[in-house]
């Protein structure tokens, strides 16, 4: 007689790496005999996956474990984990905090998972937070070969040693490490073979990718564009400092590397990007833009600001909109600062909410219409479409252009899954909307 199925629940926080990993527990649980669901009623596992880059990260985390309070007293055998890297924060002080939690684990070691589940078992509360010395992925077992959605994410680098001082990022993912191209490669084809078309390739910092054979981001591209039936191909995140001339020129290069860059760089002001120990200037920044463009001139840009870093001045915030108005951005990531407990700049005197709430709304209007005038731009326009799903609509698909844009076409669901061509008729505040030419 099989042994009955087993349900897991995991709730995702934050970036797309954190996707990538619950979807890699996901598949290593699976050979212990684990079912994904979408409810947290109907598991007997239940992870929370979490991030530390928001304010307040750890104490929305506790909170959502008081809301499974009721759970699991009218099921005491419900197991109850946190992972990610609220869990590599905080380690055994959430089990100090909750009695609900069941087992702790930190990003680099969620390979470990199934041992930890036996160790509950044995009446155990286990925590490891450790970075192991071995690969976590040369150590997950291989799940069931199932048909997988038009779009994947691949991590292919994690930590970072750039120490920017409002990041948690070098405590809780560590050091740099980039995994090997051949792994990477052998990962990818097994993502097509079952149905995937785009593939987007993650890390912290995702261009400072190096494996031990010295491959460096732009050849990973090159040989990965050579898969039969992978489409696409994106990054991210990057770091100014690593934007070497190979990447640069592979935008020019590679059609399958879609013209979309997510390029953070915080703030205008040297000054602050100083404090912040970016290790650039503005006037750096806006000319490897221009190098990118040359390389790609249709490349469509993102970024990453801060309002209200510790010392701002009204000064600094006028080079920041400075800045945003030079490279005129197709869409950007905008926060108020806040302190991270360990970093460099929690320390710091921080200014008044209201002054970063106030600069904040000033940025996001700016980027706003330049979002805005992007999604415009795309009226009137051919563009190829990789549909991904059922759209908002009977009778309509979605997916991504090559810029990134959300769009929604008139077509029908034989579509998921190919790349299309549709014709642009009209720009919403986030999605385009067209109609389907033909295939591409």
């Amino acid at each position: 007689m099989s042994a009955p199925v087993k349900k897991l629940f995991v709730k995702t926080y934050g970036c797309q790496m954190n996707v990538y990993d619950s979807e890699r527990m996901t598949s290593a649980l699976a050979t212990r005999g684990y079912e994904a669901t979408e409810t947290a009623e109907d598991a007997d596992l239940i992870l929370l996956n979490t991030c530390h880059i928001r304010e307040k990260a750890a104490e929305k985390v506790y909170s959502d474990i008081g809301r499974l309070r009721p759970l699991k007293a009218a099921r005491p055998d419900l197991r109850i984990g946190v992972t990610g890297c609220v869990a590599q924060a905080e380690g055994g002080e959430i089990l100090r905090r909750t009695p609900l939690v069941d087992l702790v684990v930190g990003p680099q070691a969620y390979h470990r998972l199934p041992g930890m589940l036996d160790r509950i078992g044995e009446g155990e509360r286990p925590v490891d937070t450790d970075f192991p010395a071995e690969d976590k992925f040369d150590h997950l077992p291989e799940a069931p070969r199932a048909r997988r959605a038009p779009t994947a994410f691949l991590t292919v680098q994690e930590g970072c040693d750039k120490f920017c001082a409002f990041c948690v990022v070098p405590y809780t993912r560590g050091a740099e490490v980039s995994r090997p191209a051949g792994r990477l490669l052998a990962e990818a084809r097994d993502l097509v073979a079952r149905g995937v078309a785009e593939i987007t390739l993650l890390g912290q910092n995702v261009n400072a990718y190096r494996d031990e054979n010295g491959e460096t981001l732009a050849g990973l591209i090159g040989e990965l564009a050579a898969i039969e039936g992978l489409e696409r191909i994106r990054y991210t995140t990057s770091h100014p400092n690593d934007m070497g001339a190979d990447l640069i020129a592979a935008h020019g290069a590679e059609p399958k590397l879609m013209p979309f860059l997510h390029l953070p760089v915080q703030s205008g002001s040297d000054r602050i990007l100083k404090a912040m120990n970016r290790r650039h200037t503005a006037e750096q920044y806006l000319r490897l833009i221009e190098r990118i463009r040359a390389a790609r001139p249709d490349i469509a840009l993102s970024g990453d600001f801060i309002t209200g870093f510790p010392g701002e001045t009204e000064a600094d915030f006028a080079e920041t909109l400075a800045l945003v108005e030079a490279v005129n951005y197709a869409q950007a990531f905008s926060f108020a600062y806040s302190p991270r407990p360990g970093t460099p700049a929690a320390g710091r005197e921080d200014l008044p909410r209201e002054v970063k709430a106030e600069r904040l709304r000033r940025l996001q209007e700016l980027l706003g219409r330049q979002q805005a005038a992007f999604q415009a731009s795309m009226v009137g326009r051919d563009l190829a479409v990789l549909v991904e799903k059922p759209g908002r609509e009977p009778g309509q698909v979605a997916g991504k252009s090559p810029y990134l844009n959300a769009i929604q076409i008139d077509a029908g669901a034989e579509t998921i899954g190919r790349v299309v061509r549709a014709r642009v008729t009209a720009s919403g505040r986030n999605s385009l909307f067209g109609d389907l030419l033909d295939a591409a």
